[in-house]
């Protein structure tokens, strides 16, 4: 393991940016693509709205985050101990969402499977979810402009 992070935060709203902004500065010295940021920001946000929404339905609770780089290998993992989920393999089926009635689009888990390089989900009902997603991050062949 070359690096390691782990924050704590509020089931809240505004506290999702605070996730995507901790995972860019963290996973910004592997120099990763303008994309491979864009998909871990995207990623993050799934995760931990689906943390705030589903894990805890309205209630306030814990989100956990944690990674580790390993060379270029990104690994994420964030968790909560809310409501858990009664059926994985149906909750990663595009469109399926627990809740239509507040018109989620249901695209948490494709979103994060199509960005990242894996994702596995470990749920228990009412004891909480962990979502662990990996990213190999690209060699950055961007130029600088630094001139």
């Amino acid at each position: 393991m070359n690096n390691y992070m782990s924050i704590r935060f509020k089931s809240v709203s505004e506290n999702e940016a605070l996730a995507r902004n901790c995972i860019a500065s963290f996973v910004s010295p592997l120099e990763p693509t303008m994309e491979d940021m864009a998909d871990i920001r995207t990623s993050i946000s799934e995760a931990v709205t689906n943390c705030i929404v589903h894990g805890y339905d309205g209630k306030i609770g814990m989100v956990e985050m944690s990674a580790y780089t390993e060379g270029k290998k990104l690994t994420i993992k964030i968790t909560d101990r809310g409501c858990g989920i009664h059926n994985i393999d149906k909750a990663r089926q595009p469109l399926y969402t627990s809740k239509p009635e507040t018109e989620r689009s249901g695209m948490g888990f494709t979103i994060m499977e199509s960005f990242m390089d894996s994702v596995k989900i470990i749920s228990k009902e009412g004891k909480g979810t962990t979502v662990i997603m990996t990213k190999n991050i690209r060699e950055n062949t961007e130029v600088s402009d630094a001139g």
